[in-house]
């Protein structure tokens, strides 16, 4: 039997891209699948979360992620430009935000096609692999054809759908709440959280308790 789990994920987050390879990896070895929902991150979802965020936690957070980005061998930097339309200084985060609504929509359509978790970290992988400018040019087109799919079909969809899109994502952060935590990755397997890129371990052994089994 397919063991599934709902994975709630942010293209903001550099923790959500620095999962997505090993939640890739699991997926192709074992019988498991993973439910993604892609999320607003927090710098959109709550109105002046950066102006009241303890200062230290900024920096913290680029170190750590750039030391689990070195154990786990992948290429990492802050993304150029941020997902995130925002003032650094002041935390003020504009309404209009071009990419994080493009980039979410997309890959909630990319989720109903099948093919989300591919999307998430071809897509990932270009932007917090070090791709400068990778809005522009071909980069996201090529990173959606690795995943299998067409990021111009995606693009046009993504904005003829917007309204629908827009109440996909609304529930999966319901969804996400209810299921006992609000930050990203988010994974849930048969009603419990594992919050974290950290937590991947647990959750595979969880699943183990459960009957996982390699693929044949």
């Amino acid at each position: 039997m397919t063991l599934t789990y709902d994975l709630f994920w942010s293209f903001r987050s550099p923790y959500s891209y620095l999962v997505t390879p090993r939640l890739a990896a699991f997926e192709r070895d074992f019988d498991v699948t993973a439910h993604v929902r892609p999320v607003y991150p927090i710098a959109v979802r709550i109105d002046g979360f950066f102006k009241q965020v303890n200062p230290m936690w900024p920096p913290y957070l680029l170190k750590d992620t750039r030391r689990v980005a070195e154990m786990e061998g992948l290429p990492y930097a802050w993304p150029s430009p941020d997902p995130v339309v925002m003032d650094m200084k002041s935390g003020t985060v504009p309404k209009e935000q071009p990419h994080i609504h493009r980039l979410t929509r997309t890959g909630a359509l990319a989720a109903e096609r099948g093919r989300g978790l591919a999307f998430l970290a071809e897509v990932s992988g270009v932007i917090f692999g070090g791709t400068k400018n990778w809005h522009e040019g071909n980069h996201l087109r090529g990173a959606a054809a690795r995943a299998g799919l067409d990021m111009d079909e995606l693009d046009a969809a993504a904005e003829a759908e917007a309204d629908r899109l827009e109440a996909v994502i609304a529930e999966n952060e319901a969804a996400q709440k209810a299921a006992g935590h609000w930050g990203v990755p988010l994974m849930v397997f048969d009603g419990e959280p594992f919050f974290g890129q950290d937590r991947f371990d647990h959750l595979k052994w969880r699943m183990a308790q459960r009957g996982l089994k390699k693929r044949s």
